[in-house]
């Protein structure tokens, strides 16, 4: 399960980070409503928590901007503002959850974890570029026959080149983008990393690869570039 945790409070959202991914969760963190549009955009999340006073865009501003994008993604609004109109115009906008601020971390995880059954509805998430698939739902690289399973990180690394082929990602934006800004891993992972995935690439039999930018980063890129 994926989800999508956008707070300003750097350390509670470091310690709420930290409670998600014990509990098995795969955790995307952003830190102001850009960002979190930026992060629902560019990847499927199975619950989105989002803090109402963010800067930049505020959570309300982002949650309607989802609704009206037709994503039905269950959300949750976490907030130190608790008065019933606060409520009742987050719902109205499409939340699905209201949790106010404190909370204890038991009822945060029990809350999100019944979130995320609201969406096991699940349809079949394919991304393709050139002779290979992603299978968003699988963790797996397909072509033709051949199918290949990735772990957690490969597999956002392989999502975020599928849905922007021909788009040239820098070391920097995919250690921020993959790992976060608050991550205790080195830059050198992001390079590990890609080499799994290429190996993974030409694992399946595909002609399409990660290509290195020189001086610019990396682009997933057809065997015509």
């Amino acid at each position: 399960m994926r989800i999508l945790l956008a707070e300003d409070e750097r350390e509670l959202a470091k310690a709420l980070k930290f409670l998600l991914e014990k509990n098995k969760f795969s955790v995307d963190t952003a830190y102001d409503g850009e960002e979190a549009l930026d992060c629902f955009h560019s990847a499927e999340y199975d619950v989105i928590v989002l803090d109402i006073m963010m800067p930049k865009v505020n959570g309300m501003d982002v949650l309607k901007t989802i609704r009206r994008e037709k994503s039905d993604v269950p959300v949750m609004m976490l907030t130190a503002r608790a008065e019933i109109e606060d409520r009742v115009e987050g719902l109205e906008a499409g939340a699905d959850d209201y949790l106010p601020k404190p909370f204890a971390s038991r009822e945060f995880i029990a809350r999100v974890k019944a979130l995320s059954r609201r969406n096991t509805g699940y349809t079949d998430r394919i991304l393709a570029f050139e002779d290979v698939q992603l299978d968003c739902n699988r963790y797996e690289l397909v072509c033709g026959k051949e199918s290949v399973r990735l772990n957690n990180k490969e597999f956002q690394l392989a999502e975020l080149f599928m849905k922007h082929p021909h788009f040239v990602f820098s070391t920097s934006h995919l250690m921020d983008k993959i790992w976060g800004q608050d991550s205790e891993a080195e830059i050198d992972v992001v390079w590990t990393y890609i080499g799994f995935v290429r190996k993974k690439f030409r694992q399946v039999g595909s002609r399409a690869e990660i290509r290195t930018i020189r001086g610019a980063g990396y682009s997933l890129e057809g065997d015509k570039c």
